[in-house]
């Protein structure tokens, strides 16, 4: 079993910009499956985050602008930490909230 070292939060963030966390996941697959729970009226943001790193985010983004995750989460891709076929699923998953939201 591999040991994770990147780990994704997932928050809600609502229109006076105060945030609730969701959870914290260790992979892709967890965060679809349990972490993509915005309550009505709030948005989503999606942190990736270092274990046991007092530095900056890793990256940071919102379920209003899901295809960024595309370029962002490239650097990983190429080190193999994610796999492309993962990233898309996170992009069509925050896309389906979207359309479902609407």
């Amino acid at each position: 079993m591999m040991f994770r070292k990147l780990y994704w939060t997932s928050e809600t963030v609502a229109a006076d910009l105060s945030s609730n966390v969701l959870g914290v996941y260790t992979s892709i697959h967890d965060l679809i499956e349990r972490g993509l729970r915005p309550r009505s009226g709030e948005s989503l943001r999606l942190t990736l985050v270092k274990l046991d790193s007092t530095k900056d985010p890793l990256g940071v983004w919102s379920d209003a602008h899901p295809d960024e995750l595309v370029t962002g989460l490239q650097p990983f891709v190429e080190t193999e930490e994610f796999s492309a076929e993962s990233v898309l699923s996170l992009v069509k998953a925050l896309e389906d909230l979207r359309a479902v939201a609407a």
